[in-house]
């Protein structure tokens, strides 16, 4: 697990504040622009830190996210500024800490979990809302934990 540092602030602040803008620019419904942007080149830009290379605004983000999938209405629910924040902060603080692409993160929650879950844990750390919600998947929070399960199975496969 990496620790986060000032790069990774920057990029959870601005996944988090173009998530937050999006409510207000964008037609599509937050569910479709969350999985629109988690499998965007964009998204892959954020995961390979690429995009702290460019001069890149909230605003910028949501045009290039247009720009790969199209203009799209699809979609009736919008979720709150506070909420959107939240989710895109999250996933970018998950994705820079546990080494994993935006698209995994996406296949391992999606964004209406997280909205449901943004009551209870915004008011966590974003290390500690990531720890529940791993422990509630039954995922392994970090090496060691996966070295035990490992172990465990090994355990188990030889005694049988």
């Amino acid at each position: 697990m990496k620790e986060m540092d000032k790069d990774g602030l920057i990029l959870c602040e601005l996944q988090g504040k173009a998530f937050e803008l999006s409510v207000d620019l964008c037609d599509e419904g937050s569910q479709i622009f969350v999985r629109r942007f988690m499998n965007s080149k964009t998204a892959n830009e954020f995961d390979t830190l690429a995009i702290l290379q460019t001069n890149l605004r909230e605003r910028d983000v949501l045009e290039r996210i247009d720009e790969e999938y199209g203009k799209s209405d699809y979609g009736t629910i919008k979720y709150s500024q506070n909420e959107m924040f939240w989710i895109g902060y999250i996933y970018r603080y998950w994705s820079y800490t546990y080494g994993k692409s935006s698209r995994q993160l996406y296949r391992i929650v999606k964004p209406k979990e997280l909205r449901d879950l943004f009551l209870p844990y915004h008011t966590l750390s974003p290390a500690q809302a990531i720890e529940r919600i791993l422990e509630s998947k039954g995922l392994p929070i970090n090496e060691a934990d996966i070295l035990a399960r490992q172990y465990a199975i090994y355990r188990r496969i030889r005694m049988a």
